[in-house]
């Protein structure tokens, strides 16, 4: 399902309109992912996909509110596209303490679609999220300081953070900014180490085997 925060976990968060399912959906597709132990497989048509996401909003899941937002923003699971009521949806479900709607909130009020542009709270929705971990809101705070600040050692600063949490797009940020200057040979290094760490902390079989069924 599309989304900003699905095309974040894509790689391509320039665009506006992803084309990949977030992670957690495949996941959920999967029976990888489920709340409250339920496993079952979700269903293939837009209707039942649809009406299993609102049995879980009415729970109160933020997750599913969030997909639910997701749907409107994308005019997907049958729903006619509607920017405000996926802002809408995406403020309930990030209050609940869904990253990934912090993530779309922040895109859309820093860019102003569907909203009047209100860039420091766009940064303020990716702030909220980055304190949680969130390694995508984490590289969106180093690319509104490198490309509207021009503060490039804060940039670098959020870039090792992310890099090191094991998001290869910024380490490539910042070896990009090695290249250029703006960063050091040993900022790049400790980033460079601080990843390959990260990465292989998560490998197991079981991160493997879901990566294999959701690719």
């Amino acid at each position: 399902m599309s989304s900003p925060a699905s095309d974040a976990r894509a790689g391509s968060a320039e665009s506006a309109y992803p084309a990949a399912p977030t992670l957690r959906l495949r996941l959920m597709a999967s029976g990888l992912d489920r709340p409250e132990g339920d496993r079952t497989l979700l269903p293939g048509d837009d209707a039942s996909k649809l009406a299993m996401i609102q049995k879980r909003v009415r729970k109160g899941d933020a997750e599913a509110i969030n997909h639910l937002g997701d749907g409107y923003y994308s005019g997907e699971l049958g729903l006619a596209k509607n920017v405000p009521r996926a802002i809408e949806l995406w403020t309930e479900a990030a209050e609940l303490g869904s990253l990934d709607a912090h993530y779309s909130l922040g895109f859309v009020y820093y860019n102003g679609i569907g909203v009047e542009e209100d860039k420091p709270m766009g940064i303020h929705h990716w702030q909220q999220a980055a304190m949680e971990g969130d390694v995508y809101c984490r590289h969106m705070l180093a690319a509104v300081e490198y490309k509207d600040n021009g503060n490039y050692e804060l940039a670098t600063q959020h870039l090792m953070v992310s890099a090191k949490m094991g998001y290869q797009v910024s380490l490539d940020g910042i070896k990009d900014m090695f290249k250029e200057g703006h960063a050091t040979k040993a900022q790049y290094a400790e980033a460079l180490l601080g990843y390959r760490d990260a990465v292989e902390a998560t490998k197991s079989p079981q991160r493997e085997e879901a990566k294999r069924l959701t690719n």
